[in-house]
């Protein structure tokens, strides 16, 4: 059905959708250019000789004569096709395909084919390439969902095994066209010959920028992404604030110059580097390939420059730097990445304050501000890795530390995240950086609700030298204390230097107590071993808000944990952990127990206290004790 608007609403739609597309080109000082026409896989032909356009130094747009050589289309994915072509001109007789060329658009008078997205394998002896058409590009990154929905994890604390295992499970596995030659149908050319090189042909690897990181940080990360398909790059300038020349990123976005895709910037820059494939109004297309397959996503999307291009006989690649933001990657798809142009997308603040005192009592302070990408997975990783390299870079990487941590992590729509504990030893580093990134991992991960999170600030004090305490005895003035009254705890701790302390705490007897209770002195990792055993195997917070508390509320390193036990069992309902309960009330949760919302507890406190340490504590003891029951009157 036809709609009919009169000549005045028709002027004044026209004004609006003028005056929109002029603010975004505004807010983005990114003029937007016509659109260019697309020519359809079917029309391309072997023979044909188009261009093809990248950026092989600086913000300069050369271009490359592209041959034709024919079409494969694999039956094992309907609809997925790849140009097959001979690239010549410029550099690349001597690097032959490079890493960042991903997404170099080709055309043939004047309609764009698609991108140059694959090559051959090591040492190629000619520059062949595979060609995405842009019609699979378009196709792919059309969906309309731009929540990320997938479920992750990367174990704490991070290593090389560990974090290479996680990309793999995690992400889509850069795959080559084909995996047997059999598999390919080919147009144009001897079908022999491009079923074989149809099943050479892999995703050109992706530069991944590096700067800022200390050399152990950096291995650890080239060697884990390296395996997932990329190509890292360390040094640039960090942030796009190092040099002029990144800086001198401006004019119109074009097809065919160099783009980013931030992971995390600030005083640390980490991030892959392509090429723009295709505009169209505010959309843009890159690299033919996946970033890492994620699907909807929500990554930055920067300017970049090209320094150089590093020729080398096993894979060749562009030296590059990101530069200032200009817009939100929304799709990362297998012919694809897309997004929009804009401000960009809500990232994590994260500051870090560092003081460190060394031995002469010197304090040293020192800032950082990073910027995360907000994501189910990078969160943490990225959380982990720029806390960990800054403690690395700037404290003894060998030989006994003391870390004092305070962290506040700002969760949107609930209470903040905290932490405040103390980390020594010769695996401070490591213990600091999961105590902080091991409980966002585990909120990005719940499966109860979207998680987002506004900022994270932490301050850290540093000394070069072992602070701990072990708990050496306990022990009570009264021989036989009184139901209903107070009574002094004192807990005898000893230094690594030796020195002993004695520390009191008010311990107040329950009025209905009588009988023998125990009293248990200890420290947070055996406390914690406990309850996992005992209590906190069936404890299961059923919401995000409880869920926030139960890691507030974590047993740190710095305290001493008193329980007063009577032995009278409890029960967890809901994954509340309700102690001393009457027997009626135990009987009336038994009989419904069928629901799976009831769990015994043995055992049951019937007071806790705790008492904040300088340092971080070690040891248990346990002071069994008779109550004198309380008498009427008294």
């Amino acid at each position: 059905m036809a709609i009919y608007l009169p000549p005045l609403q028709t002027t004044q739609m026209n004004i609006r959708t003028a005056a929109a597309a002029i603010a975004l080109a505004v807010l983005c000082w990114i003029p937007l250019p016509a659109a260019t026409p697309l020519m359809p896989l079917g029309e391309v032909k072997a023979g044909m000789v188009g261009i093809g356009r990248t950026v092989f130094e600086g913000a300069k747009l050369e271009e490359f004569k592209v041959h034709i050589l024919g079409v494969l289309h694999n039956i094992q994915g309907p609809h997925r096709d790849l140009i097959l072509a001979r690239l010549e001109g410029g550099p690349l007789a001597k690097t032959g395909v490079a890493a960042g060329m991903s997404g170099s658009p080709v055309y043939i008078d004047g309609r764009l084919i698609g991108a140059v997205s694959y090559s051959v394998g090591s040492f190629p002896t000619d520059a062949i390439a595979g060609i995405t058409p842009i019609d699979e590009m378009k196709d792919a990154t059309a969906m309309v969902s731009r929540t990320p929905t997938r479920q992750a994890r990367i174990d704490l604390p991070i290593t090389r095994e560990g974090l290479t295992a996680a990309l793999t499970a995690t992400y889509a596995r850069l795959a080559p066209f084909a995996n047997r030659p059999a598999d390919i149908q080919v147009f144009g050319m001897p079908a022999a010959a491009g079923a074989q090189l149809g099943a050479m042909l892999r995703p050109i690897a992706t530069p991944l920028v590096m700067s800022g990181f200390e050399p152990g940080s950096a291995d650890m990360l080239a060697a884990a992404f390296g395996a997932a398909g990329f190509t890292p790059v360390i040094g640039g300038a960090v942030g796009g604030q190092g040099g002029a020349e990144v800086k001198s990123l401006s004019g119109p976005l074009r097809e065919g110059d160099a783009i980013g895709v931030s992971l995390v910037g600030g005083d640390l820059e980490m991030g892959a580097t392509g090429t723009i494939t295709h505009i169209d109004g505010d959309r843009i297309y890159a690299f033919g390939h996946p970033f890492f397959g994620v699907g909807p996503s929500q990554f930055p999307m920067t300017r970049a420059y090209v320094y150089a291009i590093l020729p080398s006989l096993m894979s060749s690649f562009k030296i590059s730097s990101m530069g200032e933001v200009i817009g939100t990657m929304q799709q990362d798809r297998a012919t694809a990445i897309a997004g929009t142009l804009g401000k960009g997308p809500a990232v994590i603040p994260m500051a870090v304050t560092l003081n460190s005192t060394r031995e002469d009592g010197a304090i040293t302070k020192r800032s950082f501000n990073f910027k995360i990408a907000n994501d189910q997975v990078f969160t943490p990783l990225l959380t982990y890795v720029a806390l960990a390299n800054t403690l690395t870079a700037y404290e003894r990487q060998f030989g006994a530390a003391t870390f004092s941590v305070k962290s506040r992590a700002q969760i949107k729509g609930h209470g903040d995240l905290t932490l405040e504990d103390v980390f020594t030893g010769d695996s401070a580093t490591l213990g600091a950086a999961t105590a902080i990134a091991g409980p966002i991992t585990m909120l990005l991960g719940n499966d109860r609700e979207p998680i987002t999170v506004n900022g994270l600030d932490v301050s850290i004090e540093a000394s070069e030298s072992s602070r701990t305490s072990t708990i050496e005895r306990v022990w009570l003035d009264e021989v036989r204390p009184r139901a209903g009254r107070t009574v002094p705890l004192k807990v005898l701790t000893r230094s690594y230097r030796g020195e002993e302390k004695i520390s009191t705490v008010p311990i107040e007897i329950p009025a209905n107590a009588s009988g023998s209770l125990s009293l248990l002195v200890t420290d947070g990792r055996q406390l914690n071993a406990m309850e996992q055993r005992d209590l906190r195997r069936s404890l299961q917070p059923q919401s995000v808000t409880q869920m926030i508390r139960v890691l507030n509320d974590t047993r740190r390193n710095n305290r001493i944990y008193i329980r007063l036990l009577n032995g009278r069992p409890g029960a967890v309902v809901n994954g509340e952990a309700l102690t001393a309960l009457p027997p009626s009330v135990l009987s009336v949760l038994e009989a419904d127990s069928n629901g799976g919302s009831y769990t015994p507890i043995r055992s049951a406190a019937v007071g806790e206290w705790e008492l904040t340490m300088d340092s971080a504590v070690t040891g248990s003891r346990v002071l069994a004790i008779d109550v004198e029951a309380r008498t009427a009157g008294r």
